[in-house]
């Protein structure tokens, strides 16, 4: 298994123009809430604890965050929860507003995607490694994090891997 920075890295080559970064800033999140939303209906029963398909999901991809790293797998876990949250009060609503709610912020989300990669010249991570739909809400909380001054040895490694961020108005 790739490590934390091998993991970012390589997403992160798909993601080196600004306005491919900053169009994930906004998209994945709002796939991911429109994800969590979907998957909370229907709900189910095991051994008398409710559960939903979007509760299952976030264990998985919190395990998977956790076992890249502690510190990150527990951020990451806590923003999978607010998720859960969202996805519940969201299966709480009317089926027109709960449909609204996850199907547009789906369609939305990738559609801003989508034009993100367009500025990149590149498709999407995912198109060549299905575990870029994992790794793409992390890349957005690391990124967040270099934002923020953060981490700045693990930015150092991933654009060692990937390269710099592009400056506005480089060619290609």
């Amino acid at each position: 298994m790739k490590t934390l920075s091998g993991q970012l890295a390589q997403y992160a080559a798909y993601h080196r123009h600004p306005a491919n970064i900053a169009s994930h800033f906004i998209g994945i999140p709002m796939i991911v809430l429109a994800f969590s939303a979907l998957l909370s209906r229907p709900g189910f029963e095991v051994a008398g604890v409710s559960l939903a398909p979007a509760d299952l999901f976030a264990i998985g991809f919190s395990v998977f965050y956790l076992s890249l790293e502690r510190v990150l797998g527990l951020l990451m876990t806590v923003l999978m929860g607010l998720s859960l949250w969202f996805g519940a009060w969201s299966a709480a609503q009317s089926t027109p507003v709960w449909l609204a709610i996850g199907l547009g912020g789906f369609v939305a989300g990738w559609i801003i995607q989508f034009i993100g990669h367009w500025f990149e010249g590149r498709k999407p991570a995912f198109v060549d490694d299905l575990i870029g739909l994992v790794v793409g809400p992390l890349f957005v909380v690391a990124e967040a994090l270099f934002l923020l001054g953060l981490r700045s040895g693990l930015k150092a490694e991933v654009e060692r891997l990937a390269g710099p961020v592009r400056t506005v108005g480089a060619a290609g």
